[in-house]
């Protein structure tokens, strides 16, 4: 969606006043939300707009009242800890009328933080170390909330519960709307063969064996701010916040960061799973949090990535299989080069599963 910078400056000007505002500029290429840098006049700092998406997220309002909660809670915590919580932790600011969101005439709700300065973002963990800083950057992020025991509002409906995604799927293969279930039958296969795995884990967490916290939900490397050092700043994007296990976390970065193909690498071969990236990430990972985690929550913290990979694969497929109406695509065969491209790096983290639970119990010794 493209708008115009009158338009934009208006609608930044319902959090800012409009007379400091210099210009207002797209910022990135976001998969959700519209995002925009505001720049001001002066010694004011600059601040973040973005559109948030209420196609995603149908309860912006909420959402965004988790958003406001969890960084109060990081802001008390950062201080307590001596650093600098208006670097440390995203500020939300609020519109003319109170309210940490606008609602502009076109039903569109907007949002602004200040952008914090004289930061840097990563793409990819393409080093070792830059894995670990990742790990700590995540791992500080749950270590600040291991004590946050409000629930929060669910954003989007079973993100990460495989039960509710398995009812999905269900209902996708059976509807068969883009007619390729027929052609699939391999790719089902590899779903409905871990299904009793992958479900025996999420009835841990029903159960409170694994125990509800707040879960980011989005943990790639580009979610983390450094510092003009290469230090770990914080933790961005809090949009997909909710109470869930933080082993989510975990397996996200590690399908996201250990990766040694693309997310759609059509080269299937180029794809596994890196065991010196997954060490690095685990070892700053575990740094900050293994203090504040259970014992339940260490012994399945390998698990997490086979499946979160596992749902990955899941979802790339059940869009394939729907028609393509989730995300984004660039040619007809998207979606199932992604399918094939993931379940590869699951295959390659079956195969190195055993290793990856000896890494973690060496590192928490």
């Amino acid at each position: 969606m493209s708008y115009n910078e009158v338009f934009l400056k208006e609608i930044a000007g319902q959090f800012i006043p409009c007379e400091i505002i210099d210009s207002v500029k797209p910022l990135g290429e976001g998969f959700i939300n519209d995002t925009f840098t505001v720049k001001t006049i002066g010694s004011t700092p600059d601040y973040i707009l973005q559109r948030k998406n209420k196609n995603i997220f149908p309860d912006v309002p909420a959402m965004m009242d988790n958003i406001v909660r969890v960084t109060a809670h990081l802001k008390k915590r950062v201080a307590a800890q001596g650093g600098n919580p208006e670097r440390e932790v995203l500020t939300v600011i609020n519109a003319k009328d109170g309210k940490p969101y606008f609602q502009d005439g076109n039903e569109e709700f907007w949002a602004v933080c200040v952008f914090i300065s004289d930061s840097l973002t990563y793409d990819r963990a393409d080093t070792p170390e830059l894995a670990y800083k990742g790990g700590v950057g995540i791992g500080r992020f749950q270590s600040l909330l291991s004590d946050f025991n409000e629930p929060l509002a669910e954003v989007i409906k079973g993100f990460h519960n495989i039960r509710w995604r398995f009812a999905q799927w269900d209902e996708a293969v059976k509807r068969d709307a883009a007619g390729r279930v027929s052609s699939l039958a391999t790719e089902i296969g590899w779903i409905e063969s871990r299904r009793e795995e992958m479900l025996r884990f999420w009835s841990l967490v029903e159960n409170g064996t694994i125990p509800m916290r707040v879960s980011h939900n989005d943990t790639k490397l580009s979610n983390i701010l450094f510092d003009k050092n290469g230090n770990v700043l914080c933790v961005i994007d809090l949009d997909t916040m909710m109470s869930s296990t933080s082993l989510n976390d975990f397996g996200d970065a590690i399908r996201s960061y250990t990766n040694t193909g693309a997310e759609d690498d059509k080269d299937l071969n180029r794809v596994s799973m890196s065991m010196e990236i997954f060490r690095a990430y685990t070892e700053g990972y575990l740094s900050e949090r293994k203090n504040s985690m259970t014992e339940s929550e260490l012994e399945w913290l390998a698990f997490s990535a086979k499946y979160i990979t596992y749902e990955q694969v899941l979802r790339f497929l059940m869009d394939y299989i729907d028609g393509d109406t989730y995300y984004r695509i660039h040619y007809p065969e998207h979606n199932l080069v992604r399918t094939h491209a993931q379940f590869k790096l699951l295959q390659s983290m079956e195969e190195q599963f055993e290793q990856m639970k000896r890494t973690v119990k060496e590192i928490v010794r």
